[in-house]
């Protein structure tokens, strides 16, 4: 393996607050637990008002840049990360600014992280639910790490080593769905979001592309489109086929590999992308750093 995800990406980069992060924690576990208290999810415990955060703090979800991130939290409070954050004092985001942040760390501390992109089927009985983990290396391999979920002991599995059938990454889900070993009605954002673009195939699609975008260090967010990426719930004979393509050339892949895959417009992030953020209904365009 080489040093790719040791660097940092233009949106894990810390910039101004990277010396912040020196009080921070050097080992995975810590960093899990530290990265854990940073997010407040924005609707996993409701209405997020309920909880005592303004309404237009909302607005923290389109959080894109982990430098912006930092500067947030830090204002929020100026303790660096690593100890236990009272849910005001967090930013309200999602699965993958957990991650995100994460990585961010890991990083910083010289350790090989990335974001991956897929379904979880330990959030929800029955259900792959649209999830964002990170990827360490620990020497010997690749292992995947939940920052954004549970304490310790809170499944029935190491948070530090998630087990591959319980976290599908956006290659897995869609062989085990076009190969019928998952069924693609049971990936969704939520079972009870009844929005036909963000279930089944089209979302695995979705997923399969944003994971190949976090394998290239461009971490997105969930709701952002591009290229081939779109809305629609339709795809063509084609783009199944051109999905099956991706999924395999990301299988296994090393790093030139895995660039070489990016390399394609259909795939590839521009410097103008749209993006959904919820709850809007059409799309706006976001430029780029």
């Amino acid at each position: 393996m080489d040093d790719f995800y040791v660097s940092h990406s233009r949106f894990s980069d810390p910039g101004a607050h990277a010396e912040w992060l020196d009080a921070t924690p050097s080992d995975i576990a810590s960093l899990r637990d530290a990265a854990f208290q940073l997010v407040f999810h924005y609707w996993a415990h409701g209405d997020i008002t309920q909880h005592g955060f303004p309404p237009g703090r909302h607005t923290e979800i389109t959080l894109r840049y982990a430098e912006d991130m930092w500067a947030r939290l830090r204002e929020l409070d100026p303790t660096p990360p690593g100890g236990p954050r009272p849910p005001l004092h967090r930013i309200v985001g999602c699965c993958r600014d957990f991650t995100l942040l994460f990585v961010s760390m890991a990083r910083h501390h010289g350790i090989p992280a990335r974001v991956r992109v897929g379904f979880a089927g330990y959030l929800m009985p029955g259900w792959y639910l649209d999830h964002v983990v990170a990827e360490v290396h620990d020497g010997t391999g690749w292992r995947l790490v939940e920052p954004g979920y549970g304490e310790p002991g809170a499944v029935g599995f190491d948070l530090l080593d998630v087990p591959r059938d319980q976290f599908l990454t956006g290659p897995d889900a869609w062989t085990a769905a076009r190969t019928g070993k998952a069924d693609p009605d049971r990936m969704v954002v939520s079972p009870d979001l009844d929005v036909p673009f963000l279930r089944g195939i089209p979302y695995a699609r979705h997923n399969l592309v944003l994971d190949l975008a976090a394998l290239n260090k461009h971490e997105m967010l969930q709701w952002d489109l591009w290229g081939d990426l779109d809305d629609s719930a339709f795809l063509t004979p084609a783009a199944l086929a051109r999905a099956d393509e991706l999924a395999g050339l990301m299988t296994g892949a090393d790093t030139d590999r895995l660039r070489a895959a990016f390399d394609a417009d259909d795939v590839r992030v521009p410097p103008v992308i749209r993006t959904l953020t919820p709850p809007a209904q059409h799309p706006a365009e976001v430029v780029l750093r």
